[in-house]
């Protein structure tokens, strides 16, 4: 299968789940608005999302992928699915008993993870409730990420991009009976969390048992690949997962500013997290196994073309939508938030942490690209002492603009942005120095391209935005307006945008039916 095509495939589902993310969050919005239950509960999602994110989804593909690609392509499918089975059994006695411990201890760790609600006499036995529910997801979704690497190996990559549907759907049919025996509509969207992890693994594992690939649970067995599998993912814990820890750091630092804070940074967040995940997620998950078995192969050719073709495709997608969202900003919230429990003030202050998690945007999703460069070489090690450094920057900016700049809210989400470009300058110095992967000609002329029309889409949101302003801003404006100027706004802008990368000659349909014929 061609990068394009997988990638189109990746972002097709991830595109279905983003759209039902986006109808959860706005029922979200306006049944739970953001108080100190939806406070409660958005940490209770956070913390088995983070553990997830960096240990399933973000150390454990980025070790297990490339090693079972590497015993696919060396010692056949045997070998490789006994070493999938192995790593599925340590993976859920391991987990279980961490879920357990956890779960049992969440009155001191909430301490460590939410500061600022130990005095807080709702918040704090709140979230200590909810994340008990939520935090076995952990697990199910760990698990899940496991059978996912395998299809994804496989070149099945539609299973495991179209699981978090299930998880948005879950949750949004749990929020509709909110008021049918459950005591908040907080603990509604917790129990969603919770029966959809179940959900999600019963699906991948039925895709794995279809696809006749014979990975199933073993007495576990501490084997050379599985000690090398554990040690890849030591420093891949932080590696991975650098943006998620900063996000969770946002979160604590959140915790100690006024109720509703933790709630604008959820809210932003899930905006921005649209571009990145259909641009981050599509690329690393198709690019992962592809480059592995390239730099396998030692066919350094191919895999600096895999990287620069992954790059451009990140920065044709992520600088148009960072600069829409920069832009935008007021009229998206306003439309999608803005009504029932959301009232205007969160919307101007979502706005404003959304505006700054723009500008990082296209940092965090070129880095995927660099990070999964070091990954499919299981260089785990390089991406860590980065991430290291960029989570230690992040904080301390966080909280120098807070208490010294006093930018609230906004400073957390400004220093997460800043994180974002130090971590690719980073990445980008240490890749030089190897020699293994170097910009190609076809990139460099490209990206001016693409910034130049960027200016172009940037002069024509400002523009419009002056003229249509009564539409979503004051007194006469309607939802029904608001829901118009986004559709002007993105809408033309887009076709703006698309126009000039036509005209300069960064898309044209040759290269297209070439890429999807071909598989370049």
């Amino acid at each position: 299968m061609s990068l394009i095509k997988a990638m189109a495939t990746v972002a097709g589902m991830t595109g279905l789940s983003r759209i039902a993310g986006f109808a959860r969050d706005i029922l979200t919005a306006s049944i739970l608005g953001a108080g100190p239950v939806a406070d409660a509960f958005f940490v209770a999602l956070k913390l088995p999302n983070l553990f997830r994110r960096v240990t399933g989804e973000g150390a454990f593909s980025v070790s297990f992928v490339p090693l079972y690609t590497e015993m696919l392509e060396q010692k056949g499918e045997e070998k490789a699915d006994e070493f999938a089975g192995n790593a599925l059994s340590i993976m859920a006695i391991g987990l279980s008993i961490f879920t357990a411990l956890v779960m049992l201890a969440m009155p001191a760790v909430m301490l460590v993870i939410a500061p600022g609600f130990e005095d807080d006499p709702v918040r704090y036995p709140l979230a200590i409730e909810l994340t008990r529910i939520t935090f076995p997801y952990l697990l199910l979704m760990s698990m899940t990420a496991l059978l996912g690497g395998v299809l994804n190996a496989h070149d099945r990559f539609a299973p495991f991009a179209i699981a978090p549907v299930l998880f948005n759907l879950t949750m949004i049919a749990f929020l509709l009976c909110s008021k049918f025996g459950f005591e908040t509509p907080g603990h509604a969207l917790a129990w969603g969390v919770f029966t959809s992890g179940f959900l999600q693994c019963g699906v991948l594992w039925a895709c794995i048992k279809r696809a006749k690939i014979p990975v199933t649970f073993r007495t576990p067995k501490f084997e050379v690949k599985i000690k090398k599998l554990l040690k890849l993912m030591g420093p891949g814990v932080i590696g991975a997962g650098v943006m998620h820890i900063n996000l969770f750091a946002d979160m604590i630092i959140a915790s100690l500013l006024p109720a509703g804070s933790i709630s604008y940074l959820y809210y932003a967040d899930r905006l921005n997290q649209l571009p990145l995940g259909l641009v981050g997620i599509a690329v690393g998950t198709a690019l992962l196994p592809m480059l592995s078995r390239a730099m396998a192969a030692k066919d350094w050719n191919k895999s600096n073309h895999l990287f620069n073709r992954g790059l451009e495709i990140c920065f044709f997608l992520a600088l148009p939508a960072a600069v829409g969202l920069f832009v935008a900003s007021y009229p998206i919230v306003a439309a999608l938030f803005e009504h029932g429990e959301f009232t205007h003030r969160d919307a101007v202050m979502t706005t404003a942490v959304l505006t700054a998690y723009a500008l990082g945007m296209p940092a965090y999703v070129a880095v995927k690209v660099y990070s999964t460069a070091f990954w499919a070489k299981q260089d785990t090690v390089t991406p860590v002492k980065v991430a290291v450094a960029c989570t230690l920057f992040n904080i301390f900016v966080a909280l120098f603009l807070i208490y010294v700049g006093k930018a609230g809210v906004v400073g957390i989400a400004v220093a997460t942005a800043m994180a974002g470009w130090l971590q690719l300058v980073l990445m980008s110095l240490y890749l030089r120095r190897r020699n293994d992967l170097h910009f190609d000609a076809k990139l460099k002329k490209n990206f001016v391209k693409i910034v130049g029309s960027c200016a172009a889409m940037a002069v024509y949101l400002y523009g419009t935005k002056a003229l249509i302003h009564g539409w979503y801003l004051g007194e006469a404006a309607t939802h029904a307006g608001q829901i118009m100027a986004v559709a002007v706004l993105v809408g033309g802008g887009a076709a703006v945008y698309g126009a000039g990368v036509v005209l300069t000659g960064v898309v044209r349909l040759g290269d297209i039916k070439k890429y999807l014929r071909k598989g370049e």
